[in-house]
């Protein structure tokens, strides 16, 4: 398990005092265990969650959540919607039973595939949004992201398909509703707008006026995923629950921002506001966004940011984002990242989108009204012909099938981003009065390694070398010491490798995972650069520590690159060097805390073998446990115990 137990907010530079939403988010290294019987290659990969997780981590978006590793659910709380013999048969997928006769299970169901792991993967998937969603029912949590796998929304009472095994969000939201009434959750809407249809949990709720689903979905009169008419605008519920299913039934793909905050504006946000929800799941399938494989539609990061913020408006914002599809590993990624910053509420969504809806989707827009005014008053009104007309001619299709698309969409993709502000970084260039530039810049560098030990950073400040070291440093430019000195710990993994250094000779060197893990704490001492030696000796060090000249005419770290480190959590620079990775640990009282260590792509190297991870040198650890002893934070026993630990603990 990558992450486990809780995680208090880590950040540094909440010196305010303010209050901030507590955001919870859920990720289990377990799940990644559910993968094809023989490693083949398949759209629901386990890399899914694991780079939503990176870019969470490496956006220091994580970092100010609330983090918990899964939790399995009790088969009582799945046969709230799952009858006995499924949940019997899913929970029989051991490691103990044999390859073909899990393979003869899968054959049996639709678009299904096992492994001896996916039993335990599809039960923490759902007890982790049930879980999830109690604490955010409860109070603890203002709102949350459950990032799991195998996804759950296509799985029906009795049956798994659709890489569906239980279906995680009616699991919760009939947990909430059925065993804990004194939580107060009486009505709850479930949103979905993964790119397929969510039949599983109609189904679930099709005769349950306590839920009201919503689908928006790619259909094609029924023959895109999952097929048939149960994604149809005219499947509105039956008995009690009449009027509490609605589907939003795309007719063609190609489907993005303006044509979604269509159906958000026009349906569901009316709707909701009739139906004042408790609570809301939100099924989160991100293969509806730009360059899914499957998926074949155009919805941007900043498209999901709208429609969650909307959502945010209901139910006190207490929401529950559910991972649900999304096949495209950079999308779901930025998608992801898009979402938690909303649910954090830090800052303005950036971007905008200038299109207008296809011709075919105020088509639908206007059947689904039509079809449920009989129940929501609030969709009785004949839309406007002024605002019907403001609309993109429907595209004609090349081809498609029920789960691929193969058209060329490159040029409405770069259209579609061209609009957008998110991610679009200019980096300005840096004159050659970058030094002066620079010096009106704060600055902590947190140290990990032999500069830990003050002797040793002042060698990259004054120049110079001291016992054990190999190489005399030119030092910097600027020659003024560091005016204050902090030792804080951070959730990151300290390791060593390399064969041998230029600097210490042979043996291993300090570095940390760019990525945190609360399992791990590494111990950091934190120099406070001031005055005029802030950026301008961030940089020196920076040119020392990766081998290069100091007396440059362009800083490796920009102002500009500042701002984006703080924003996105790790910035890989174009040095070559071994530590050009800069990694921004959060803030103190306001003040960027910047590192510095080997890129992401490095450290898999280093668990490979591809790059040896050696223990240091005698010299490199006792310059180390210098720094730790004088520095007040551990004793010499426990120092070299520190050391060792961080040397023999596979990576």
């Amino acid at each position: 398990m990558a992450m486990a137990g809780e995680s208090s907010n880590n950040n540094y530079g909440d010196c305010d005092g303010k209050s901030h939403r507590k955001v919870g988010l859920v990720y289990d290294e377990t799940m990644c265990k559910h993968d094809t019987p023989n490693g083949e290659d398949h759209p629901e990969c386990p890399d899914r969650i694991r780079v939503i997780w990176e870019k969470l981590q490496l956006a220091g978006v994580s970092q100010r959540c609330v983090v918990f590793g899964g939790s399995k659910a009790e088969d009582k709380h799945l046969q709230l919607v799952h009858t006995k013999d499924h949940v019997s048969v899913v929970k029989s997928l051991s490691t103990k039973k044999k390859d073909y006769r899990r393979n003869r299970i899968a054959s049996q169901w639709n678009s299904i595939y096992l492994n001896g792991s996916s039993s335990e993967a599809a039960f923490l998937a759902a007890g982790s949004v049930v879980e999830l969603a109690e604490k955010v029912a409860e109070g603890e949590l203002d709102c949350g992201y459950a990032i799991v796998r195998p996804p759950g929304h296509h799985a029906e009472p009795d049956e798994a398909m659709g890489f569906c095994l239980f279906n995680n969000v009616a699991v919760a939201a009939s947990y909430l509703l059925d065993e804990r009434p004194e939580l107060g959750v009486k009505k709850i809407l479930i949103v979905d707008w993964d790119v397929h249809h969510g039949n599983g949990t109609q189904k679930m709720f099709w005769k349950d006026p306590r839920v009201l689903f919503f689908s928006v979905h790619r259909h094609e009169h029924g023959g895109f995923y999952p097929a048939g008419d149960d994604g149809d605008h005219n499947m509105v519920g039956e008995g009690p629950g009449e009027g509490f299913n609605i589907n939003v039934p795309w007719e063609q793909g190609r489907c993005g921002d303006a044509d979604y905050l269509a159906a958000w504006d026009h349906i569901l946000i009316p709707v909701a506001k009739e139906f004042n929800p408790d609570i809301i799941l939100l099924s989160a399938g991100f293969d509806a966004a730009i360059g899914d494989p499957l998926g074949g539609c155009r919805v941007t990061p900043y498209g999901y940011s709208v429609m969650l913020k909307k959502l945010m408006e209901f139910a006190q914002g207490k929401i529950v984002l559910a991972l649900e599809g999304g096949y495209n590993l950079d999308s779901i990624a930025k998608s992801s990242l898009a979402c938690v910053q909303v649910l954090l509420e830090d800052k303005p969504i950036q971007g905008s989108s200038e299109a207008y809806p296809f011709e075919s989707t105020w088509r639908v827009i206007q059947a689904v009204r039509k079809k449920l005014s009989a129940y929501w008053p609030s969709l009785a009104d004949v839309l406007s012909s002024n605002l019907i007309d403001q609309k993109t001619s429907t595209p004609i299709i090349v081809f498609s099938s029920s789960d691929s698309e193969t058209e060329d969409y490159a040029d409405d993709i770069l259209d579609q981003m061209s609009r957008l502000n998110i991610e679009n970084h200019h980096v300005d260039t840096v004159s050659t009065s970058w030094r002066r530039d620079l010096s009106k810049v704060d600055v902590w560098y947190a140290s990990f390694g032999s500069n830990m030990w003050k002797p040793r950073f002042l060698c990259y400040i004054l120049g110079g070398q001291v016992e054990g070291m190999k190489k005399v440093c030119v030092g910097s430019m600027d020659k003024t010491p560091p005016k204050q000195i902090m030792w804080e710990s951070f959730p990151h993994r300290l390791f060593f490798g390399r064969e041998s250094s230029v600097t210490w000779g042979v043996g291993g060197v300090a570095f940390i995972n760019p990525l945190t893990n609360l399992n791990d704490q590494t111990h950091m001492c934190l120099y406070r650069i001031t005055l005029s030696n802030r950026l301008e000796q961030f940089n020196d060090v920076l040119f020392q520590e990766n081998g290069l000249k100091v007396d440059s005419d362009s800083p490796l770290f920009g102002l500009d690159t500042l701002q984006l480190v703080e924003k996105k959590g790790s910035i890989p620079l174009a040095s070559g060097g071994w530590y050009g990775n800069i990694v921004c640990l959060g803030k103190e009282c306001d003040i960027p805390i910047l590192t510095m260590t080997c890129t992401l792509s490095a450290v898999e190297k280093f668990k490979s073998g591809e790059i040896p991870l050696r223990p240091p040198s005698e010299a490199y650890v006792n310059t180390m446990v210098r720094g730790l002893v004088e520095g007040g934070r551990l004793s010499e026993e426990e120092a070299k115990a520190y050391i060792d630990n961080a040397a023999s603990k596979p990576l």
